[in-house]
Order: structure tokens, then C-alpha cells, then sequence
């Protein structure tokens, strides 16, 4: 028995969850997978993939019961979210990004809220998380986007950029300030754009180095006017709701990490098993072996970790945000280094799309970068320990 096969047996997944990943492992050998390659080639959003994630209803399993799902662990969603994301990582980021905006509204909304914005999304909509602005990256108080609460309405101007999903998402999870907090910290808000509103448009995509079939796109709103009863919690309230949140989508980010580095490794052992030099294997190399084993072994650990981070949400834990980081960070890291050896393993093939290497480098690239690059990461990390 093998490093892997150890610990996939030591997770202990339960018979209705082991058929789930049954069946989400064909779909993204048998649809996903076969995709991928075109999909980057073309830059094109992959509907296919979409439609087989959609008749598993697979956003069901983070929606409450009571609002049209079919609630899973934690655990189990982070699962699925890597084997997607190790067949496609375009694929894998579209289905998490629905997580990642929506999640905020199971948590933080209302019945109310969540019984008319919900049912869309657990029938196969799509979600967006829209935080980012040119003044406003991995510092969320410098954002621009302006709510003037006018009536029963909340007027909306500004813009965002880089939202993964922007042009397609049918509910988009807004932060912008509250007009009238003068607080750069405490007026930071938060609401459901639904999309079709008057002023709301998308004003460009992204051609980006990797994810090429995920939608990356700049949004702008122009006197948008929202319902005020989409706005979750009470003007102020977004910054903890943000940060919270964070901490959810966090671990999500590791786990599409980690479909990358799984995908990476698995091409080094069987091109390492099949090429042939010098009238021996590349893998009976001691140096390859060495690589390969210290790879291994860091995902190995990345592994664990993110499932301890999983047991304490599915735990109740409230307090988990020191953890999510660890897992986001070393994820990333891994998967950028693991796919750099990768493509060295392959030599010049690994630098030519015969082979997949180089798309995983280049897709595992932003794992480093988005939801807080890995130096705030680190400094979050770092300063914990800071005495008072």
C-alpha cells in the first residue's frame, strides 16, 4: 500500500459521501478532464463541464435543506472542489467561486434572504464574490464602491476588478462603504446584486497566463439601484462578515491548490515510470527519487492539513483563521512548486503543450495570489505570535 492509498484509507468517508466521490471522480475522468486541455487552448468558459456539475447537483451541498439543498461536511465540499480541480483547474475555480460568494449569505443572511436568493443558485446558478478594486487588493478599506441608501433602495456606483465569475453569476455577493460612516473600516458593507439590474455591467475580461476558461472580468455599477433588503447584516457589518468569510473560502483556495499538485504528481510518477534514458527509467534516478519523495512527503502533509482544517468547521470551531491560512499558503506554495518540478521533470517536453505540465504551472500560479497573497498570509501568520 502506497503513501496516498494509506491516507485516502484513513479518511474514512461514510457510504453516502464515498458514492458522491464515486461518482464526481467519473465525471471529471470522463467529461472534465477531456476538456481541459481545449478549453485553455480556446480561453473558453466550459459549459459542458458546468451542465455535469450541475446534473450531480453539486451546489446542493452547501446550501441549507430548507433553501433547496442537500447540506454535506465541509470536508467532503473540499474534496470534491480538488478532484474537480485536478481534472480542470478553470472547472474547479467556477464551481468553488459559487461556494465563495454564497456561503456568506447562508451564514450571515436572513430566512428571508437566503429562501429568495438561494433556490437559484442550488439549481445550478452561479455565484460571485466582488471585493477587489484598483485601490483596493489585499488592503479591503481602501475600496471605492459607494451604497447610498435611498428609500427602500441602496444606490450602487463604483467598480470592481478581477471577479472570477462576474459575467455569468446570477447573484453577486457586493462589498462596498456605507455612505454616511465616515470610517474607512466600519463602513464597509455588504449585499446581493442580482444580476440584470439597471447600471450593472461587465466592462472587460481578463486574458490571463492560466485559468484561460475561467471568467475574469470587471464590473462597474453606475446608480445601481438594489433592494435594501438584500443587504445582509446592517450597514457597517461587512468587514467582520468579510473576514469571516475569508476564513471559509481560504481552506477552499488550498483544496483547489491541492487538485493542482495531485495532478502534477501523478504526471511526474507515470512519466518518471515510462520514459526511458540512458537504458534506464527516470525515476530509477536517485536524484528523481529523492525529488519525487520530498514532494510527496509535503503532500502528504498539505493533505492532512486541510482536513484538520475542514474537522474544525465541520466541528463548530469559531475561531479558525490562523489555521485556513496555513492551509491556503502552503497549498499554494506547493502547487507552484510541485508543477515547476513537474514540468523540469519532463525536460523540454514539459515545457511544449504535448504534455499538461505546463498548464498546471501556469494555472497553479494565482493559488499564491488570490484570496490574500502569501505574503499577507505570512505576516497574518507571524504576527499571532507577537506578544501584547
Amino acid at each position: 500500500m502506497t503513501l496516498f492509498d494509506q491516507l485516502n484509507t484513513s479518511r474514512n468517508w461514510n457510504d453516502e459521501e464515498r458514492q458522491i466521490l464515486d461518482q464526481v471522480q467519473r465525471m471529471a475522468d470522463d467529461i472534465i478532464a477531456p476538456n481541459a486541455k481545449r478549453i485553455d487552448e480556446e480561453s473558453r468558459f466550459p459549459w459542458e463541464n458546468v451542465e455535469a456539475i450541475n446534473a450531480l447537483g453539486l451546489n446542493t451541498i452547501f446550501i441549507p435543506e430548507a433553501f433547496g439543498g442537500m447540506p454535506a461536511a465541509y470536508r467532503l465540499y473540499l474534496e470534491i472542489v480538488s478532484i474537480i480541480s485536478e481534472a480542470c483547474a478553470s472547472t474547479g475555480i467556477i464551481y468553488a467561486t459559487n461556494y465563495h460568494g454564497m456561503k456568506p449569505l447562508i451564514d450571515f443572511g436572513s430566512d428571508e434572504q437566503c429562501a429568495r436568493l438561494l433556490p437559484a443558485i442550488a439549481e445550478g446558478g452561479f455565484g460571485a464574490l466582488a471585493i477587489t478594486e484598483q485601490s483596493a487588493g489585499s488592503d479591503a478599506t481602501g475600496m471605492k464602491t459607494r451604497f447610498t441608501p435611498d428609500g427602500d433602495d441602496i444606490i450602487v456606483n463604483g467598480s470592481k476588478i478581477f471577479i472570477t465569475n462576474g459575467d455569468v453569476a446570477g447573484r453577486i455577493l457586493l462589498f462596498g462603504k456605507w455612505s454616511g460612516i465616515d470610517d474607512p473600516r466600519k463602513a464597509i458593507s455588504v449585499l446581493i446584486l442580482e444580476a440584470g439590474a439597471p447600471g450593472f455591467s461587465v466592462i472587460g475580461k481578463e486574458h490571463k497566463m492560466g485559468h484561460r476558461g475561467s471568467s475574469t472580468c470587471a464590473l462597474a455599477f453606475d446608480n445601481v439601484r438594489v433592494p435594501r433588503a438584500n443587504l445582509i447584516g446592517a450597514p457597517g457589518q461587512g468587514l467582520s462578515i468579510l473576514l469571516a468569510s475569508l476564513n471559509k473560502s481560504r481552506p477552499s483556495i488550498a483544496a483547489h491548490a491541492r487538485g493542482i499538485a495531485r495532478a502534477a504528481f501523478k504526471d511526474m510518477v507515470a512519466y518518471g515510470n515510462g520514459r526511458v534514458q540512458g537504458g534506464r527509467k527516470v525515476l530509477d534516478f536517485q536524484g528523481n527519487q529523492f525529488t519525487l519523495a520530498d514532494l510527496a512527503g509535503e503532500l502528504a502533509l498539505v493533505e492532512r492539513w486541510i482536513d484538520y482544517v475542514a474537522d474544525l468547521v465541520d466541528g463548530g470551531a469559531e475561531n479558525f483563521g490562523m489555521e485556513a491560512s496555513v492551509a491556503k499558503m502552503r497549498a499554494s506554495d506547493l502547487a507552484m512548486r510541485m508543477t515547476t518540478e513537474c514540468v523540469q521533470f519532463h525536460g523540454g517536453y514539459g515545457y511544449c503543450t504535448d504534455y499538461r505540465a505546463e498548464r498546471l504551472m501556469r494555472d497553479a500560479k494565482i493559488t499564491q495570489i488570490w484570496e490574500g497573497t502569501n505574503q499577507v498570509h505570512r505576516q497574518l501568520i507571524g504576527r499571532s505570535f507577537v506578544t501584547k
